[in-house]
């Protein structure tokens, strides 16, 4: 008996037949969407009637019905009475306040200056094609802000003793990391040892001066206290001893260990000099120019703060995972208005003897601490991400734990919590409105303050000084969220089926 069988599988590729016209094009999507069910239809058509409202009363106050040129309030006013549209000329008499604040009139050219270097030197290091990323980088985030703070105040600071052994304990820890990264190099050595009691040392006596008076004595200009003076010269100890150890090992470069002393130098130049500027009190700040001070600040400050909270919270030695954990616990456990006012009133009671802050500056740090807890956080989660066998892989290349810290976790975690990180920054950018609470008139406060003036009290006027102030906030916003994307996309190195 012969057995037979069809053929039904085809030996070739059949076309395509079209899609059917009820599945397919804009038509389909809308009902399969919007006008899937009765109820789906009427919430549609609820939602688009009020969108329509709104954006059509949006777009009548803000350009059918407002008023964009004029001298006073009378130009805003309604006849009869009632509310007219949006008053854009209190904006444009009130736009010089707005951006500078109560600064002088004939010192804005040096916030225009330090406006026109940001954006050169932001937008050199966030375009990726422009060349010599690392001098950039250097310009922005060392020299820019010292240039900031003399052309802002005119320089010609007084720096007490204290101040000095401050930023040198600064400088030795900066060499003390630098010498004891190098592989053949380790801080039990004995040399390493002596100066990194002698760094300990100099900051416990910095600490002690702040409670205990002793005799004052100038050098160079500078007043010290006894105690101050043991301090900068035990940093001083600290960054030779450093220094020798690094120079007779070969293998650190000269510019690693010299540069934290001439920057330290530098930065006291360019402190105490006179540039021949008029000086400028901070109390005259205000506007935009205070509101990018204070967040441009707390973010250059709460990155680098934040990983080194989030390392050390992931630390294995017990004392140095506690004190960050306490740390990150107390600023995140309180409300950024607490911190502010603990920043105002509190900071100088643990500042060294002849270290006084004015109230800017103690925002600053209050700002700073704040968000560097909450940085720290967003950090440690992507340090949790990485596979455990990253840092296998790094320990079997005998890397050192700052090797493989700086050469692989970081930059993969850092990579991961992009989006957190960013959104840490829209936060705080947004939450620099409430220095306005301590007596800084910010943009925010800056344009309410506008609001009592008798020249232009309309009923239009709080409306348009908050819709312009909206209106900024969310261009410096929405433009870090696009550059997060951005870098999200460029640094997307996964393998994507």
């Amino acid at each position: 008996m012969q057995e037979h069988a069809n053929a039904y599988v085809s030996t070739k590729e059949l076309p395509q037949l079209p899609a059917p016209r009820n599945d397919a094009g804009p038509i389909a999507v809308l009902r399969k969407n919007l006008f899937a069910t009765p109820v789906d239809t009427i919430l549609t058509l609820v939602c688009g009637l009020f969108i329509v409202w709104a954006i059509w009363n949006l777009f009548s106050f803000v350009w059918l019905d407002a008023v964009f040129e004029g001298a006073d309030r009378e130009a805003c006013l309604v006849e009869g009475g009632g509310h007219g549209g949006a008053c854009w000329a209190f904006v444009e008499a009130k736009l010089g306040q707005f951006v500078y604040g109560t600064y002088p009139s004939a010192e804005r050219w040096r916030v225009d200056t330090v406006f026109l270097l940001l954006a050169l030197l932001t937008a050199g290091l966030l375009i990726p094609n422009v060349p010599y990323k690392r001098i950039n980088a250097i310009l922005l985030f060392a020299v820019f802000p010292v240039v900031t703070l003399v052309l802002l105040t005119g320089g010609e600071f007084e720096l007490a003793g204290g101040a000095i052994a401050l930023v040198f304990v600064l400088a030795a820890a900066a060499t003390l990391s630098a010498v004891g990264s190098v592989p053949r190099i380790s801080l039990s050595r004995l040399e390493m040892r002596i100066a990194t009691w002698l760094l300990l040392g100099a900051i416990a006596l910095m600490l002690i001066a702040i409670v205990l008076d002793t005799p004052t004595f100038e050098i160079l200009g500078f007043s010290f206290s006894l105690l101050t003076m043991l301090a900068f010269v035990a940093t001083l100890g600290a960054i030779g001893l450093s220094m020798m150890v690094g120079f007779g090992s070969g293998q650190t470069t000269i510019k690693s260990m010299v540069a934290p002393l001439v920057i330290a130098a530098l930065f006291i130049f360019a402190m105490t000099a006179d540039f021949d500027l008029r000086y400028v009190p901070t109390n005259l700040w205000g506007g935009l120019m205070l509101t990018l001070v204070v967040a441009l600040s707390g973010i250059a400050a709460s990155l680098p703060f934040g990983v080194l909270l989030a390392l050390g919270r992931r630390s294995h030695m017990p004392a140095v995972r506690l004190i960050c954990v306490i740390f990150i616990e107390f600023w995140r456990g309180v409300p950024l208005i607490t911190v502010l006012f603990m920043a105002t009133f509190m900071l100088p009671l643990f500042m060294p003897e002849g270290v006084n802050f004015n109230s800017l500056l103690r925002a600053l740090v209050g700002v700073a601490l704040f968000a560097s807890a909450y940085m720290a956080e967003v950090v440690r989660g992507g340090l949790q991400a990485i596979p455990k066998g990253q840092y296998e892989g790094a320990d079997a290349m005998a890397l050192s734990y700052w090797q493989k810290t700086r050469l692989i976790i970081l930059p993969q975690a850092l990579k991961i919590v992009i989006p957190g990180i960013v959104n840490t920054f829209i936060g705080l950018f947004k939450d620099t409105s409430l220095v306005y609470i301590i007596g800084l008139a910010d943009l925010l406060g800056t344009v309410k303050r506008g609001f009592a003036d008798p020249n232009w009290i309309t009923p239009t006027t709080p409306a348009t000084g908050l819709l312009f102030a909206a209106f900024v906030y969310w261009c410096f916003c929405f433009g870090m969220s696009r550059y997060s994307i951005f870098v999200e996309r460029r640094l997307d190195t996964g393998h994507k089926r």
